[in-house]
């Protein structure tokens, strides 16, 4: 078991948490929010101009035109998305990055300590990673719910509803797909530091932290409370419910963790 308690003098230098920044957490979820909205108001607009210009309610054959509108639609929304996509994702990478190593050099010259931060191999791919990810969760949200709005819109017209009705569904799914949005804005905010703050960490000689639960969240987790204050390996993360974690890196996960420098343990 990596996991430890340790004891330090009370003179001993210590590094602070570096947590996610909420001003990127707010930029992320208003960008992807933002999208959604308009992507859920073209879908609004243009079905009340369906059913305004045809009354397919009463058409006795809508479902073929209605599906190849849907979809091609959902096309065009996909491509917004999949654009968005590469280019919140480096913007993400690079504002957490910036955020996460102006945080750690603070500490470090608060105890009269200096390093050059460089790109090096395995930060570069710490970096790749989270955009990656993000890529993929981004696009996601479009996905997701195109498909479900034209199981909506199709199942719809198959049983004769009227607009009304179908606006309705609509909107819970855009209400879905919101809040999907902004966890993913929470969730990856906090991850993204976590790669990459333990990716920078190990990169100058930092090897181990101390867990440092966030007392924070209505179900916090209880291995996740009981592990404040014990010490883990970077490398390794540290060993809860039958697996090896880092904080910050499970969904809801709002832990952090002080670095604990070379020499003082």
């Amino acid at each position: 078991m990596a996991t430890r308690q340790v004891k330090r003098p009370d003179d001993a230098p210590r590094l602070p948490v570096v947590r996610g920044n909420a001003g990127i957490q707010a930029w992320y979820r208003r960008k992807l929010e933002q999208a959604v909205t308009e992507m859920h108001q073209s879908f609004a607009y243009w079905l009340a101009a369906e059913y305004k210009a045809t009354g397919l309610a009463r058409d006795d054959s809508p479902a073929a035109r209605m599906r190849a509108e849907t979809s091609r639609l959902g096309r065009r929304w996909q491509k917004v998305f999949d654009k968005l996509a590469d280019s919140m994702s480096k913007r993400l990478a690079d504002r957490v990055l910036a955020h996460s190593d102006s945080a750690l050099r603070n500490g470090l010259q608060g105890q009269g300590l200096t390093v050059k931060f460089t790109m090096t191999p395995a930060m570069n791919d710490a970096y790749r990673a989270v955009i990656g990810e993000q890529v993929g969760l981004i696009k996601s949200i479009a996905s997701q719910h195109l498909t479900e709005v034209e199981g909506l819109v199709m199942r719809s017209v198959a049983r004769g509803r009227d607009l009304g009705s179908l606006t309705t569904e609509l909107k819970k799914r855009y209400g879905i797909t919101q809040r999907r949005a902004a966890f993913i804005a929470r969730d990856q905010n906090n991850k993204a530091t976590s790669v990459l703050q333990a990716a920078r960490q190990k990169d100058i000689g930092i090897t181990e932290g101390t867990w440092r639960h966030s007392h924070g969240g209505r179900v916090p987790r209880p291995s996740h409370v009981k592990a404040d204050g014990s010490t883990f390996e970077l490398a390794k993360g540290m060993y809860l419910d039958g697996a090896w974690i880092m904080p910050g890196e499970l969904p809801n996960c709002r832990c952090g963790w002080t670095p604990v420098l070379p020499g003082f343990d």
